[in-house]
């Protein structure tokens, strides 16, 4: 399936209303700005907070190298965002505008802006990622006239300067009477690897916009290759408004065959479905996905957090899409938009509770590239398969080469493997587990047999790895990467059982005797020459959860009270989570609610709350951090587990500052819990 990317631009027909609520924030600042991107699971578009423009617009799984020596790195597409908005032939600017608005609405998937031109004309626009025509988004965009005015409205796409060889033009098509004004650019992405296509029309609300004597005339300029430009001009009457719509269509070759022709087909199917009905179903789908929620009465800022976490979540997912999620989602090329062990255990489990769909998705983009990983394991001199610690479209490592994680992080196999069975233990699919699961888990148990190495004393060791704590490389035994070998290798063995197939026998020897070293105190040593250094993110915690392999409270209490001083301030957001959610685990409210609120709210950036990496970066959205939290909502606080009989509840306790938990759509049958005090 080929790329394509449809972006619908339309201003919205009634001005917001919207305050600060469980579903909406809003912001009259601009101080420090970072905005919030609205995605699909296709395309993510991040507005900015000048009036019409877009910062940006980036394509999920579409790669081009990041230089010409360089690894992949998830495309930033043409920007067909930016409009040039003229009142009475002056520039409507952030100098010439007051009242400034803007409302990101979680429930429908909008980003709306408002404000007010000199006191001439009052605006308001809102962005969609429309969630049913999976490539497309829509702006909505009214202009209210409060004297009689002129205006002039110029579309563009721009492409920048790394697109090779643009094509740019303007071509009216035409089906008897009906005729579809196309602006159009086609270029190769920067090293060649893809074709881009993008087109682009207006659309006028109540005016045949199909008839080419009801509508505006359209001027077409081409003011270079790299940007293509369409304009009308309309005058508008004292008390009367203007109601229009900027559709574009972005395909590659990544997806599609043809992607100038597709591009077209999206933006004519865009311009000849009304509003309403397109509107409506991108609410009723994003209604569908809210389905499965996460309500806390009495705190209305956490509840925000939390559900802007979730959108986010939703935002950068979908179920018919065999994706992953990248740690900054749609909002922005970091970490060159490649997939970690991010997705399988931070922001998997949490979708695996409230979307299954989403879910499936997440691990079929390993399965697809299960060939890839055992490929890897051979060229290493494993068995099995060995999955890459950064992930593109290939299946193919994509970390640098100077990047020690790319060779020696690990523990990405194990984490694949887990979050497979976890997959079978809530929807009890048995169909997927012969044909997808169990030959994952046979693959990733087959790749630790191979890779431990047997001790004089029986037991076995994994040599040379860098460990979830990435500040301790080329360790011996480290926790975390003993401890998912040993959880994955007997979920392979349950998977068998469950299946009536034979397990391999080393299997289960493999997994009795991986060593776990401790200190004299019976603390948990991070590995086997760890000597009380800081550490980057969360490591031993993570046997406690979500491995459950130490599950003792005494050393449980231990582990906690040694690493949390040790992990570094500037560490990323979703190490405290673990911690917080161990401690709800436990029964302490207070101090799972202390790090839980530590785990991302030094990361918040204004003026809505988009979470970056660190508590001193400034990178939206972090997928991972959300996935985080919202963990630790739900086996925490929540205090669902995902266990081999399913999804149950045991001993969910809330934070004092909260009224009632109530988790919404949880599983397969959708089950809700309320938690009160």
């Amino acid at each position: 399936m080929k790329f394509y990317l449809s972006i619908f631009l339309v201003f919205n027909s009634v001005f917001l209303t919207a305050q600060n609520d469980g579903w909406n924030i809003s912001t009259t600042n601009k101080t420090n700005y970072t905005g919030i991107v609205v995605a699909n699971g296709r395309i993510g578009v991040l507005p900015s907070e000048e009036p019409f423009k877009t910062k940006q617009i980036i394509l999920n799984n579409v790669y081009e190298k990041a230089s010409q020596l360089g690894v992949s790195r998830i495309l930033e597409g043409m920007n067909f965002g930016n409009l040039d908005v003229f009142i009475n032939d002056e520039l409507v600017t952030e100098n010439t505008i007051t009242n400034w608005k803007q409302t990101i609405n979680m429930k429908k998937g909008s980003f709306t802006t408002t404000f007010i031109f000199k006191n001439k004309a009052r605006i308001s626009y809102t962005f969609y990622a429309l969630r049913n025509v999976p490539f497309s988004s829509y702006i909505d965009i009214k202009i209210e006239a409060n004297q009689d005015i002129k205006i002039k409205v110029i579309g563009k796409i721009e492409s920048m300067e790394s697109f090779q060889n643009p094509i740019s033009t303007f071509r009216v098509l035409k089906d008897n009477e009906t005729t579809m004004p196309i602006l159009q650019t086609v270029a190769k992405s920067e090293f060649g690897r893809h074709t881009v296509a993008t087109s682009a029309t207006f659309i006028w609300h109540h005016i045949n916009s199909t008839r080419e004597n009801q509508r505006p005339e359209l001027i077409h300029e081409k003011v270079s290759d790299h940007n293509n430009q369409l304009s009308f001009e309309k005058i508008v009457k004292k008390n009367a408004s203007l109601e229009f719509t900027w559709t574009a269509a972005q395909c590659t070759t990544q997806d599609f065959a043809d992607p100038q022709n597709e591009s077209e087909r999206f933006v004519i199917f865009n311009l000849l479905t009304p509003k309403t009905d397109l509107l409506k179903h991108h609410f009723d789908l994003w209604e569908q996905l809210w389905e499965s929620d996460i309500i806390i009465e009495g705190d209305l800022q956490t509840q925000q957090d939390v559900r802007l976490a979730l959108y986010h979540l939703y935002a950068f997912g979908r179920g018919d899409s065999n994706l992953s999620i990248a740690p900054m989602g749609l909002s922005s090329q970091n970490y060159n938009g490649h997939i970690f062990w991010d997705t399988e255990l931070w922001m998997y489990p949490p979708l695996l509770l409230l979307n299954q769909d989403i879910a499936k998705s997440l691990v079929n983009y390993r399965s697809d590239r299960l060939e890839k990983a055992k490929e890897k394991a051979i060229n290493f001199g494993y068995k099995g398969a060995m999955f890459p610690w950064e992930s593109d479209d290939t299946g193919e490592e994509a970390t640098p080469a100077w990047a020690l994680t790319g060779t020696f992080e690990h523990h990405i196999t194990a984490d694949v493997g887990i979050a497979f069975w976890n997959y079978y233990r809530v929807t009890k699919d048995k169909l997927w587990l012969l044909q997808h699961g169990y030959p994952m888990l046979k693959e990733v148990a087959d790749y630790w047999v191979s890779r431990v190495s047997k001790n004089a004393d029986n037991t076995y060791s994994i040599k040379n790895v860098v460990g979830a704590n990435e500040d301790a490389p080329n360790v011996d035994d480290n926790a975390f990467t003993n401890g998912s070998a040993i959880t994955t290798l007997q979920f392979a063995i349950f998977a068998a059982y469950e299946l009536k197939i034979p397990a391999n026998p080393l299997w289960k020897t493999v997994a009795d005797n991986i060593k776990l070293y401790k200190f004299p105190d019976g603390t948990t040593m991070e590995h086997s020459n760890y000597s009380g250094e800081d550490i980057k993110q969360a490591d031993v915690n993570l046997l406690a959860f979500p491995l459950n392999i130490i599950n003792d409270k005494e050393t449980i209490i231990k582990d906690l009270k040694y690493y949390e001083p040790r992990i570094r301030r500037d560490g990323p957001t979703m190490g405290k989570s673990a911690l917080a959610t161990i401690y709800a685990q436990l029964g302490d409210a207070e101090n799972a609610f202390r790090l839980f609120k530590e785990s991302y709210k030094p990361n918040k950036r204004p003026p809505f709350g988009a979470l970056s990496e660190t508590a001193t970066g400034h990178e939206p959205y972090f997928a991972t951090g959300a996935g985080g939290m919202l963990q630790t909502i739900l086996f925490g606080f929540g205090g669902l587990h995902i266990t081999d009989q399913g999804i149950i509840q045991k001993n969910p306790i809330l934070p004092k500052q909260w009224k009632t938990l109530t988790l919404k759509g949880i599983g397969t049958d959708k089950k809700n819990y309320t938690i009160k005090q």
